[in-house]
């Protein structure tokens, strides 16, 4: 088979075979856009006692509220306008219970205390990415007249238009950092098609660093990105184009996608108690599965086979689940051939960001979650380790008892993962610009600046 495209395909399809009911295939969303019914409520909140509340729209029905501490909740109307919070990313209606005024007064009630929307100083732009393809772009930044910090946020595998859905945007400024967002090619009005090749996507962030300076002009202090799970790839990648004052990744990985599929084949056999010898096994499956993925089936059919004529029968098989694994081994060739050519996302598999993190003195800050299944970050500490050790300028802290997001969670009887809410001081260290030269402090931090 010679088509380039058809290792990225597979691994949209594998979510929706696994995650049917409430799996987002990457770029399906890209056409997403708020409720313009209740639109007119999002923005951040300065209450009375100086505290903030963000109120962000949602690709679904309704409105999700995010506070400093790491509380968060899905807001909906009921059929009286009472706004109904329910906890984190439950359907559990408990903790606090916001209310919005009507859409022209900006107003809200906390708690027991009143609240306003900020307004915050936001300037609109369209700048050139890779190739010449035209991106619609906006910067935000504090009240004041004095240079700040500002952050460049770089897209994860969403499709969703950052421009309507990103929340730093607002609480970012709020807390005195600047902000561009931009809209992901194919999305928001941004010319091009949605992709996940890393090296586009990177020329695309440094452009955007690039357009934030310039708008910025005497206001730009330190100018970084910000990256969160795929974007953990690209922001290190787009600073190697660009100058750059800092980088921040959030739940990302300092390995390439490849291995990320490994490493939760391991997750999932571990948690279903199977040991050494399966594990063992399992990675030599993997190897078979990656050389797959990587020369986009033109090779390996005639292994897939081979591993399921050898393993099929163990108990264990069944339990291998992975980024794609799985789905390789449990579906026939020919339905892999005929929904190869549903997407084409580019995926970078064989991109090894090593070299790149070896080389960057960029100060950089990795925030890792110590649970996450979803980016299993045992290789990635080591690997942000190793590279402190070599003098590079990284710092990792990691928050425990968190999964991908660095949300908190609560486990069902059967494994399944319920998020609560982010865990504090998160929200604020995200918005880290590389200041200084200390080290963190925290529930795991390594390095120092």
């Amino acid at each position: 088979m010679s088509q380039s495209w058809f290792a990225s395909a597979l691994a949209v399809i594998i979510l929706a075979a696994a995650f049917p009911a409430t799996a987002q295939l990457p770029g399906a969303d890209v056409d997403a856009r708020p409720d313009p019914a209740i639109a007119c409520h999002v923005g951040v909140y300065r209450l009375d006692d100086g505290s903030w509340v963000d109120v962000a729209p949602l690709e679904s029905r309704g409105l999700r509220w995010r506070r400093l501490d790491g509380a968060t909740a899905k807001m909906t109307p009921d059929a009286d306008g009472r706004w109904i919070s329910t906890l984190g990313w439950t359907a559990r209606v408990e903790g606090p219970q916001p209310q919005l005024g009507a859409c022209d007064e900006g107003r809200m009630e906390f708690e027991g205390k009143g609240g306003r929307r900020v307004t915050l100083h936001a300037q609109n732009t369209t700048f050139i990415g890779q190739g010449g393809t035209r991106l619609n772009g906006r910067l935000i930044l504090p009240p004041g007249d004095g240079p700040v910090p500002i952050m460049v946020e770089v897209h994860g595998s969403e499709g969703a238009n950052a421009l309507d859905f990103n929340p730093f945007q607002r609480f970012a400024p709020a807390s005195g950092v600047g902000v561009f967002v931009y809209a992901k090619r194919g999305s928001g009005g941004s010319e091009g098609r949605y992709t996940q090749d890393f090296h586009v996507l990177a020329e695309d962030a440094a452009a955007a660093v690039r357009e934030a300076r310039r708008l910025a002009g005497a206001r730009a202090g330190r100018v970084g990105l910000h990256g969160a799970s795929q974007g953990g790839w690209i922001a290190p990648l787009a600073a190697s184009q660009t100058p750059v004052d800092f980088v921040t990744v959030g739940f990302g990985l300092a390995y390439g996608a490849l291995s990320e599929d490994s490493d939760q084949v391991v997750l999932d056999l571990k948690a279903k108690g199977w040991g050494p010898e399966v594990l063992e096994q399992a990675r030599a499956i993997t190897d078979v599965t990656s050389a797959f993925i990587a020369s986009h089936g033109q090779i390996g059919f005639g292994d897939l086979e081979a591993v399921r004529t050898r393993y099929g029968a163990e108990p264990w098989f069944a339990d291998i689940k992975g980024e794609f694994t799985g789905f390789l081994l449990n579906t026939p060739n020919d339905q892999i051939i005929a929904m190869a050519p549903v997407l084409d996302l580019g995926t970078s598999w064989d991109y090894d960001p090593l070299p790149v993190l070896s080389r960057l003195d960029t100060p950089m800050l990795w925030i890792q979650a110590e649970d996450d299944i979803g980016a299993p970050p045992d290789a990635t500490r080591q690997r942000l380790i190793d590279l402190a050790a070599q003098g590079r300028p990284v710092t990792l802290l990691e928050y425990p008892d968190t999964d991908h997001g660095i949300v908190r969670f609560e486990t069902a009887p059967d494994g399944a993962r319920t998020a609560l809410g982010y865990a504090p001081g998160y929200i604020i260290r995200r918005c880290w610009t590389g200041r200084g030269r200390g080290s963190w402090t925290g529930p795991m931090a390594t390095g120092a600046f």
